[in-house]
């Protein structure tokens, strides 16, 4: 019997698969060398002195652009994951050289003014890496060729910073006082880099504005992977600002919440349970306000026990927490049924086709009338490739 011939690929195909393999090879070593610099960036600063400070809270942000990167470039290819990866490794790399440069001088370095004056340097790459991203997402590329000029203008200001942090004293001493910039040419350029910087946020500011333009053309599927990244986004400057107002440093915030935006683009553009951003962005925006509500009742009730009629700030307190444990429940149901309505329409809607579907159940006695709306309900609502009813007494009755 003649065996059936293994279908090969072509040279195209071929070529096109050890491509891949090496783009992924590539990927995988970019994030090892990300780990090792991060952990080396690590040992550098507690043998040398240093504990849970700025730059060292920003590590996690680093490692969660090299993660995302090397998880999408290896996956897909997109554009976006390669310019995640270049931000870890370099955010990587630039951490590694700080603690490297910023040891005490009783633990100082061979060459640390130089590597300190390499990591000012270096910070104008970073710049744009990280302000790119929400313009090119998801897909590595601008909406269209009118955005072109935000590309240009984050790139000019990152060789502007590169360029002012080579040739003068510009962040160097402040961020290594101990030590003295080897190279200083002319005097500390602070306005010409402090303009750089603010191409880096206008390219950012940009980004978001592309986000919105993106959202109002594109179809179902985009839609869902921009929500992704609006609502990572949303969170991590909400969390940010809000701690601010009650610290001083909220840099280890930074470094907690910040990192949900390169996750959510990963899982963007991966495509993983994109469905669910609705279901999730109804819920924080549903609990975020039955919180608030139920803040403002409690301390009013505590207010109004203890400052008008004079009760006890024990007894006050009691009463207005077992206040506000009894209304969570109804008041969270009331506010999570508006905030579907307005943002998770398809759970309400289904939800009302469900309970009208219930309500006729009730006064149905046609078996064949019950089984035609109980799949059109089902249809209508989870919209499946295929529904089927079966009833025990008369066997399967498959309706596609």
């Amino acid at each position: 019997m003649a065996q059936q011939a293994k279908a090969r690929p072509g040279p195209a195909g071929t070529a096109s698969v050890a491509r891949h393999r090496r783009a992924a090879w590539l990927a995988w070593a970019l994030l090892s060398l990300s780990v090792v610099l991060l952990a080396a960036g690590l040992a550098l600063a507690f043998t040398g002195g240093e504990t849970w400070s700025a730059k060292i809270a920003t590590m996690p942000v680093a490692l969660a652009f090299a993660v995302v990167g090397a998880l999408v470039a290896a996956r897909t290819g997109n554009r976006l994951g390669w310019l995640f990866l270049a931000a870890g490794t370099i955010g990587s790399l630039s951490l590694a050289m700080e603690a490297y440069a910023a040891r005490v001088p009783a633990a100082a370095l061979l060459g640390a003014a130089w590597v300190g004056w390499m990591f000012v340097v270096i910070l104008g790459v970073e710049g744009p890496l990280f302000f790119l991203t929400l313009l090119l997402f998801p897909d590595g590329r601008p909406p269209s060729r009118r955005w072109w000029p935000v590309v240009w203008i984050a790139i000019i200001g990152g060789l502007g910073q590169m360029i002012c942090a080579a040739l003068s004293d510009v962040g160097f001493s402040s961020n290594f006082p101990r030590l003295r910039d080897p190279v200083t040419v002319v005097a500390p350029l602070t306005t010409a880099y402090n303009l750089a910087q603010e191409a880096g946020l206008v390219a950012l500011v940009a980004g978001a504005a592309a986000l919105i333009v993106r959202f109002r053309r594109s179809g179902t599927e985009q839609r869902l992977q921009l929500k992704w990244v609006m609502y990572a986004a949303a969170v991590a400057a909400v969390a940010v600002l809000a701690v601010g107002q009650f610290s001083n440093d909220p840099l280890p915030e930074f470094a907690v919440f910040f990192p949900l935006v390169p996750a959510s683009v990963g899982i963007a553009i991966l495509k993983y349970r994109l469905y669910d951003i609705d279901r999730i962005i109804s819920r924080t925006l549903a609990y975020a306000v039955v919180t608030g509500l139920l803040v403002g009742v409690y301390a009013g009730l505590v207010l109004l026990a203890t400052q008008v009629f004079g009760f006890h700030s024990t007894v006050a307190v009691a009463a207005a927490t077992l206040a506000a444990a009894a209304l969570f429940s109804p008041l969270r149901r009331r506010v999570q049924q508006l905030v579907d309505r307005r943002f998770n329409r398809v759970r309400y809607d289904a939800d009302q086709t469900i309970a009208a579907f219930a309500g006729q159940l009730r006064d149905a006695v046609d078996l064949e009338a019950v089984r035609a709306g109980l799949l059109a309900v089902v249809n209508g609502a989870v919209e499946p490739t295929h529904s089927s009813v079966w009833i025990a007494s008369q066997g399967a009755a498959p309706v596609a």
